[in-house]
C-alpha cells in the first residue's frame, strides 16, 4: 500500500533522524520490526522497512501522526525524535499532546486553536498564554517565539543597541517578563557590544562598508545575542 501524501497545511515536525536510528539500534530492532509495529499496532498499513530507512537517512520526514506512532514503537517520547521545536505545532507534538487536549486545557474552540497552529499565529489572552507555557513546558525564549512576540522584541533590541538603550527597557519588559535590573544590565551590555564593534571595525582600517556589514550581522542575530547575555547575567 502506498503512503498517503502529507497535507500541505500539516507539515511534519523537525525530525531527528539520527536519534531514530540510534534508538532503534539500541533496542536491537531492524527496520522490518519497526515497520511491523507501525502496521499492526498503530494503523499505518503502508509502513515498510524502506519507509523506516527513508526516515532514518533523511530522505523523507514523518508526519505528526507517523512520528507519534514511531515514538511508541521505539519506546520513547515524541520529543526524543524531534529536533529543536520552533512552532506551536512542533512544541505540542514534542510533548505528545493532541490538539483537542491543548484546546480544552486553554479554553479554546478546537477549530480556533487549529487555525492558530496552521497559521503560526497565537492569539490567546495573557491567561491562556501562561497556561500554554505551563502545558507545553516552554522556556522563556520559546514562549516569546511561539506567542509571536519575537519580531517586536527584535525591533526594540535593534533600537536599544543603535540609539539610547534606556528608552527601550520598558517596552522590552512588556514583552519579556524579567526583572528591570537584569534587563537594564543586558541592554546596556548589548549597546556597548554593538557600538564597540562598529568603532573597532573602523579603527582596524575597515571602511564604512565593512563597518556596516559587521553591524548588520550583529543586528541580524540580535535576539540570540539577547538571550545569550540574559543567561550570562543570570548565572
Amino acid at each position: 500500500m502506498r503512503r498517503p501524501p502529507a497535507l500541505p497545511n500539516q507539515p511534519g515536525p523537525p525530525f531527528d533522524n539520527l536519534a531514530a536510528r540510534r534508538l532503534r539500534t539500541a533496542l536491537g530492532m531492524g527496520p522490518e520490526h519497526v515497520a511491523y509495529g507501525l502496521r499492526v499496532s498503530y494503523g499505518l498499513p503502508y509502513a515498510s522497512p524502506d519507509l523506516v530507512l527513508a526516515w532514518e537517512d533523511g530522505t523523507l520526514t514523518p508526519t505528526s501522526p507517523e512520528l507519534t506512532a514511531l515514538a511508541a514503537v521505539l519506546w520513547c517520547s515524541p520529543g526524543e525524535l524531534i529536533g529543536r521545536p520552533r512552532t506551536l505545532r512542533e512544541h505540542r507534538v514534542s510533548r505528545g499532546l493532541a490538539p483537542e487536549d491543548v484546546a480544552r486545557a486553554l479554553g479554546l474552540e478546537l477549530l480556533a486553536y487549529l487555525s492558530m497552529e496552521e497559521h503560526d499565529d497565537w492569539r490567546g489572552t495573557d491567561r491562556q498564554s501562561t497556561l500554554l507555557a505551563d502545558l507545553l513546558q516552554l522556556s522563556l525564549p520559546d514562549f516569546v517565539t511561539v506567542t509571536g512576540r519575537e519580531p517586536r522584541l527584535a525591533e526594540h533590541l535593534r533600537g536599544a543597541v543603535s540609539t539610547r538603550w534606556q528608552a527601550h527597557v520598558r517596552p522590552v519588559a512588556k514583552i519579556v517578563p524579567l526583572g528591570r535590573r537584569l534587563l537594564e544590565h543586558t541592554l546596556r551590555e548589548l549597546h556597548q557590544q554593538y557600538q564597540g564593534q562598529m568603532v573597532a571595525t573602523l579603527s582596524w582600517g575597515g571602511g564604512s562598508e565593512d563597518s556596516g556589514a559587521s553591524g548588520q550581522e550583529f543586528l541580524d542575530r540580535i535576539v540570540d545575542h539577547f538571550w545569550d547575555t540574559i543567561r550570562l547575567n543570570s548565572g
